[in-house]
């Protein structure tokens, strides 16, 4: 267990490794909010520009990139981490797996160095959907570990050091979300931030229907309300609370 809770986390710096623009918040938003009401500095790191998924045929990758953007920031906002504090890295969705390894791992390596956080948040390769069918949330959950390693030695990227003068940094509370059931071993009570997390949700309007088919920027107030009705419904509870799961190491 960990020596201190991370709901608990004051003033204390978190870094948050998403695969995508929506993964953090679909799966992590109610912790985020937590660690944002008491006062972290919450730091969101996204691998990719998530700009591919679209069924609309007018939509361009240039456009889509734009607007998972902005819907990004439309929803950190609205659990309390201001744009200032996403770190895109800008690599195309899908493709993370051809990035140059070295690069990838170098880009995290220095974030880490940078920030030194109290504790890592990151997507776990776990489930068999995440191991077998999407590629960048296994890329973002690998890179990130490699990195991690990378960032305690200073013969990694030596240049950090020489050129950059970051120190070394070895991180010791890591919280993996999209965990297995059976890997899971740490849970957080989101009841407090709920709503804060499904209005997040929300505003990544171009990841449901109608807007993936066929893009328009709102909702129609029936489609909002069913999209709500489920988050809430769908969220995993336990003895009764609204949570979220993680495995801790």
């Amino acid at each position: 267990a960990p020596a201190e809770r991370l709901e608990n986390y004051t003033n204390k710096t978190v870094l948050i490794f998403t695969p995508h623009p929506d993964d953090d918040t679909f799966s992590v938003g109610g912790t985020m909010a937590l660690l944002a009401k008491n006062r972290n500095r919450v730091v969101v790191v996204i691998y990719t520009n998530d700009n591919k998924g679209s069924y609309d045929q007018d939509m361009t990758s240039e456009r889509l990139a734009r607007i998972r953007k902005a819907e990004e920031e439309a929803s950190c906002a609205v659990l309390g981490i201001p744009k200032e504090n996403l770190i895109w890295l800008g690599h195309d969705d899908g493709e993370l797996e051809y990035v140059p390894p070295k690069l990838l791992c170098g880009q995290v390596t220095k974030i880490i160095r940078q920030y030194r956080p109290d504790a890592i948040l990151s997507v776990d390769p776990g489930e068999s959907y995440e191991r077998w069918h999407k590629s960048d949330h296994r890329m973002a959950a690998f890179n990130t570990m490699d990195a991690v390693r990378a960032a305690e030695f200073h013969l990694y990227y030596p240049e950090h050091l020489l050129v950059d003068k970051l120190q070394p940094y070895m991180i010791t509370n890591f919280y993996f979300f999209y965990a297995t059931t059976n890997d899971a071993n740490y849970v957080v009570n989101i009841d407090a931030t709920m709503e804060l997390k499904v209005e997040a949700i929300t505003k990544q309007v171009s990841q449901f229907e109608p807007a993936v088919t066929k893009y328009r920027p709102d909702w129609e107030a029936e489609p909002l309300k069913k999209l709500k009705e489920f988050y809430h419904g769908d969220q995993e509870k336990k003895d009764g609370h609204d949570v979220e799961m993680f495995r801790h190491a």
